[in-house]
């Protein structure tokens, strides 16, 4: 019998859940880090090349709403996450949930930092030129894509995560 119990308390150590804590953490943050750079880096574009073509701003802050869609992922998986959370967990399954939200975290932050260096430059250049905006708009649909695929992978790895074994109830 207590070799029973130690296995168990080997699968699902008191800790566990400060990883799944962790990856709902870590979803949400570097998702918002990487939306608020790709704001801000083309909202500058977007102020300096309104004085020019005023006519254009509305247009142009696409690459902001863009860029503010990768919170949204973020939060997305973190509800997810918080709400497989609870105080016995198994460690496979705490693990998968820090994997989930570090995937779709790391992939929002980089999509972010490509929406913010897009939209900056893709801004300047259909203010001047304005045939350059289709080509701008397909570019950042490949950058939104990226943290599109932080989400897929993060919800296979929640979806994976569910078949792990429960805790048995120790008192």
């Amino acid at each position: 019998m207590d070799e029973v119990y130690y296995r168990n308390l080997d699968r699902c150590p008191d800790y566990a859940p400060f990883f799944g804590t962790l990856g709902c953490t870590l979803s949400i943050v570097l998702t918002v880090f990487g939306a608020s750079y790709g704001t801000a880096k083309s909202s500058g574009a977007l102020f300096s090349s309104g004085i020019l073509r005023p006519d254009r701003l509305m247009q142009n802050t696409l690459c902001a709403i863009m860029a503010q869609i990768l919170s949204i992922y973020g939060l997305v998986i973190a509800v997810i996450i918080s709400g497989d959370l609870r105080e016995s967990l198994p460690l496979f399954t705490s693990f998968l949930q820090l994997g989930a939200g570090l995937s779709v975290g790391l992939c929002g932050l980089a999509a972010g930092f490509a929406i913010g260096i897009v939209g900056d430059a893709g801004v300047r250049a259909s203010t001047q030129q304005p045939r350059l905006y289709t080509g701008m708009v397909l570019i950042l649909i490949f950058a939104e894509v990226l943290g599109l695929y932080g989400v897929i992978v993060s919800i296979l790895m929640i979806t994976r995560s569910n078949g792990a074994k429960p805790c048995p109830d120790v008192i």
